[in-house]
C-alpha cells in the first residue's frame, strides 16, 4: 500500500519550506490580542512597533523567488482590501505544510492540486450558511447622537474565541475646552451606551431564508467560474475529468435550516462592535467617521432619500506623535501640519473666509508635464543688469505672488511639491501655500468651494478660484510637544465639505505606525461589510465550519475508497480517477489540518489556555459534537444562540445582552483563502529551477530520496 510509507526527499520543494518559514514569523499577529514586534533600523537605530504583516514583510529579506511571490500575494491583498493579510500569511504557511506532508506521503502533485482546490471551493460554498445580511443600518441613527457603543465592552466573546478582559485597551475622555468654538470635534467621550441586539432563534426569518437561498445560488455560480488552473509548468496538466468533491447529503436543506436561526444585522453599534476584533479605540474612530459622513450626506440631500454610501476615500488621517492620546479624535474638514513659523499668518487669516486655488502638480519653477521638452543650456541675460543664478526662480516666485494678489487668493493647496522659497515669500504677503495634499482632499475642496484644479499657476482665472475656506488652529498645543520638524496642526474647513480627518496621537513615536495600520484596517473592515451588505459570524466560527465540513467529506471519501478498492479501482482505465479515489482522504485531512492550526493559534493567542494541548482538546470536543449533529452549521448557530449555557464560555455572565457578537467580513476573507492556496499550489507546481535551485538535477537520487516505513 502506498500510504504505508513516507517519502523523504531533502532537496525537493524547498519553496514550500520557505513559505512555512516566512509564515511562521507572523503567527503572533493572528487574533485580537496581538503580540507586536519591534523593528530596528540598522542605519538610524530607530525602532518602530508593528503588528501588521505588511510592515513585517518590509523588514524581511524577500530577495528569493519564493519571498518575492509571497510579497506580491500579500501586497495584492493589501492593495485591494487593506485587510486579511494576517489570514493570508497564516494559511500560506499552514497549507504549504499540508502540501509538503502530502508529498511525503507519496501523493501525486496533480492530485494535490485538484483535491485542495476542490476542497477549498467546497468550504466556500458551505460557509454561505453563516452569512448575516445587513439591512437598514442607518434608519435609526440619531443625528445628535455621536457616541459609540464600543465603550461599553471591555471583552469580546464568541463561541470559538474567548478574549481576556485585560487587553490593554484603555478608553480615555477628551477635554475640548480649549478647542476653537467654530470647530466641531467628535471625540471618544464616555457616555452611557445601549446594549447591542443579538441573534435569537425565535427572530423573524422569512426574509432571511429567501436571501440565504439567493446567496447560496450566487456563491455556487461564482465558484463554478473560479478555478485555480495553472498550466505553465511541466509538473502538472489541467484535468478536465477530475472527480469533484461531493458535499454531505442535504447541503441546501441544512443551509436553509441553519440560516433560519439568524436574522439580519440592522444596528450600526452592533456591527462596529462585532467588527472591532478587540481594537475598540480604532473602530470607535471609524464609527464616528461614518456618523459624520451620514450627517453630512443628509444635510446635502435635504428631502432626497438616496441610500447612504460610506465613502472611505473621503477619510484623511493626520498623525501627531508626541501628543497625549486624549487628543485623538475625528473632525470634519482637513487637518494638516505647517511650519510653526506660519503662526502669525494663521492668526491673521482665521475668523474670515479666504479664497483658494488648487494645483494638481508641483508648484516649482522647473515643473513641467511629462513630454514637455524645455530648452537646455540657454540663458537669457539682460544687458542693463547683472543676473545672478537665483534670478530665474526669484522672477518666477514674484510672478506667482502677483497672480495670487490679482485674484485676492490667500490659500493655495498643492498636490505635489512646493518651492520652499515660494512658501517663505508668500508667507510675508499673507498667502498660505500647503504642499503634498492628498488627491481626495483636493477633490473634496473642489466640490465644496467651487474651485477648479489646474496644472499650472499661470492657468488660473476667476472661474478657477474657490471661496469660503476658513483657516484656524486645530487646538492650542504647548510648544514643547510640537513634532521634531517644528510643525503645528491647522484646520481647513468650509461649509458642506465631504471630508473627515481622523487625528491619531500618542506619546510614544514607535507606536504610531501600529496606530495607523489598525485604524485603516478597521475602516476597510467596516467599508467592505457595508459594501457587501453581509458579514460572517466570526470568532473562528467560519473556520470551524470549514474544519468540520472537510472532516465529514474525508469520512465519506474513505467509504468511497473502500468501495472502489473492492470493485472498479483496479480495473479502471483512468489513472487520475484511481489516484483521486485513493488519495482524496489524505489530501482532505492535510487541508483540514490547516484550519485546525488556524483555530489553535487563534484561540491560543487569547492567553486563555496554558498550552496548545488544551486548545486542541477544546477544538476536538466541539468538532466531535458538530460531526455527530445533523448539521455542523446548525450546531454552530445553536451554540451562538445559547452562549449563556456555559458550553463555550463557562465563566461569563448569564446576561446575554451584555455579550457582543463577533463578525468577519466576507469578500476579503474568502479572497485571502484563495490567494493563499493559489500561492501554495503555484510554488508546488512551478519549475524545479525556481523551487529547488539549479543543483537539484545534479544530486544523486539515492542521497536525496528514501523511504521511512510507518
Amino acid at each position: 500500500m502506498v500510504m504505508a510509507c513516507r517519502v523523504i526527499n531533502k532537496r525537493r520543494h524547498i519553496g514550500l519550506q520557505q513559505l512555512s518559514s516566512f509564515a511562521e514569523t507572523g503567527r503572533s499577529f493572528l487574533g485580537p490580542v496581538k503580540a507586536s514586534k519591534f523593528i530596528i533600523d540598522e542605519e538610524s537605530h530607530e525602532s518602530i512597533l508593528i503588528s501588521s504583516v505588511i510592515r513585517l514583510l518590509e523588514s524581511l529579506d524577500l530577495t528569493s523567488a519564493v519571498g518575492q511571490l509571497l510579497n506580491e500575494a500579500v501586497q495584492a491583498q493589501n492593495n485591494t482590501y487593506r485587510t486579511g493579510t494576517n489570514t493570508l500569511l497564516f494559511f500560506v504557511g499552514a497549507w504549504s505544510s499540508a502540501a509538503e506532508e502530502c508529498l511525503h506521503l507519496g501523493v501525486p502533485i496533480s492530485v494535490i492540486v485538484s483535491v485542495m482546490s476542490e476542497g477549498l471551493n467546497s468550504c466556500i460554498e458551505e460557509v454561505v450558511s453563516l452569512q448575516v445580511p445587513i439591512h437598514n443600518l442607518f434608519d435609526d441613527i440619531d443625528s445628535t447622537n455621536t457616541f459609540s457603543g464600543l465603550e461599553a465592552f471591555n471583552v469580546t466573546l464568541c463561541p470559538f474565541l474567548q478574549i481576556p478582559s485585560d487587553t490593554g485597551l484603555i478608553q480615555t475622555n477628551l477635554d475640548l475646552k480649549d478647542a476653537s468654538q467654530s470647530v466641531v470635534i467628535y471625540s471618544l467621550s464616555g457616555r452611557p451606551v445601549k446594549s447591542c441586539v443579538f441573534f435569537r432563534p425565535q427572530a423573524k426569518v422569512e426574509a432571511r431564508e429567501s436571501i440565504s437561498q439567493t446567496l447560496v445560488n450566487s456563491q455556487l455560480a461564482d465558484n463554478s467560474c473560479r478555478r485555480s488552473i495553472l498550466i505553465h509548468s511541466r509538473h502538472f496538466n489541467s484535468t478536465g475529468n477530475s472527480q469533484s468533491i461531493s458535499k454531505p447529503d442535504g447541503f441546501l436543506e441544512q443551509c436553509s435550516a441553519a440560516a433560519s436561526k439568524t436574522h439580519s444585522c440592522n444596528d450600526l453599534v452592533e456591527l462596529t462592535v462585532g467588527l472591532s476584533h478587540g481594537d475598540h479605540s480604532s473602530m470607535k474612530l471609524v464609527e464616528q467617521v461614518v456618523r459624520l459622513q451620514y450627517q453630512n450626506a443628509r444635510m446635502q440631500q435635504g428631502n432626497c432619500t438616496m441610500p447612504f454610501m460610506f465613502d472611505i476615500s473621503r477619510i484623511f488621517a493626520c498623525y501627531l506623535p508626541g501628543l497625549p492620546e486624549t487628543f485623538t479624535c475625528v473632525c470634519p474638514g482637513y487637518i494638516t501640519l505647517v511650519s510653526i513659523s506660519c503662526t502669525t499668518l494663521i492668526k491673521e487669516l482665521q475668523n474670515q473666509p479666504v479664497r483658494v486655488i488648487l494645483i494638481q502638480g508641483d508648484l516649482t519653477e522647473n515643473y513641467h508635464h511629462v513630454g514637455f521638452n524645455k530648452s537646455i543650456n540657454i540663458k537669457t541675460v539682460f544687458e542693463s543688469m547683472k543676473v545672478n543664478e537665483d534670478s530665474t526662480e526669484e522672477l518666477w516666485a514674484n510672478r506667482v505672488s502677483q497672480i495670487l494678489i490679482q485674484f485676492n487668493v490667500h490659500l493655495v493647496l498643492v498636490q505635489g511639491n512646493v518651492s520652499e522659497h515660494l512658501i517663505e515669500k508668500c508667507m510675508y504677503k499673507k498667502q498660505l501655500v500647503i504642499g503634498s495634499v492628498n488627491g481626495s482632499v483636493m477633490h473634496a475642496f473642489a466640490e465644496a468651494t467651487g474651485a477648479m484644479q489646474v496644472a499650472y499657476i499661470t492657468q488660473v482665472n476667476e472661474d478657477c478660484v474657490g471661496s469660503g475656506v476658513y483657516v484656524t488652529f486645530w487646538r492650542t498645543i504647548p510648544l514643547d510637544v510640537v513634532d521634531k520638524k517644528n510643525r503645528m496642526a491647522i484646520l481647513l474647513k468650509t461649509g458642506g465639505i465631504n471630508l473627515v480627518t481622523a487625528v491619531l496621537t500618542g506619546p510614544v513615536t514607535a507606536q504610531m505606525q501600529t496606530k495607523e495600520d489598525r485604524f485603516w484596517t478597521c475602516a476597510y473592515r467596516l467599508y467592505y461589510a457595508l459594501k457587501d451588505q453581509k458579514v460572517f459570524l466570526g470568532g473562528g466560527a467560519v473556520e470551524f465550519l470549514c474544519l468540520s465540513h472537510l472532516r465529514i467529506i474525508e469520512e465519506q471519501s474513505l467509504k468511497t475508497e473502500d468501495q472502489a478498492c473492492s470493485g472498479w479501482l483496479h480495473n479502471s482505465s483512468s489513472w487520475l480517477a484511481s489516484s483521486l479515489a485513493l488519495y482524496r482522504p489524505t489530501v482532505l485531512k492535510c487541508l483540514a489540518n490547516g484550519w485546525h492550526k488556524y483555530l489553535s493559534t487563534l484561540i491560543h493567542n487569547t492567553a486563555n489556555y496554558s498550552s496548545e494541548f488544551e486548545v486542541s482538546t477544546f477544538i476536538q470536543h466541539h468538532l466531535k459534537n458538530a460531526m455527530d449533529s445533523t448539521s455542523p452549521s446548525s450546531y454552530i448557530l445553536n451554540e451562538y444562540s445559547t452562549l449563556n449555557r456555559g458550553v463555550f464560555n463557562p465563566d461569563i455572565s448569564n446576561k446575554l445582552e451584555q455579550i457582543p457578537r463577533v463578525y468577519d467580513i466576507v469578500t476579503p476573507k474568502i479572497e485571502a483563502w484563495r490567494r493563499a492556496l493559489d500561492l501554495v499550489l503555484l510554488i508546488l507546481q512551478t519549475d524545479s529551477e525556481i523551487v529547488t535551485g539549479h543543483g537539484h538535477t545534479q544530486t544523486n537520487s539515492q542521497e536525496s530520496e528514501g523511504f521511512l516505513f510507518l
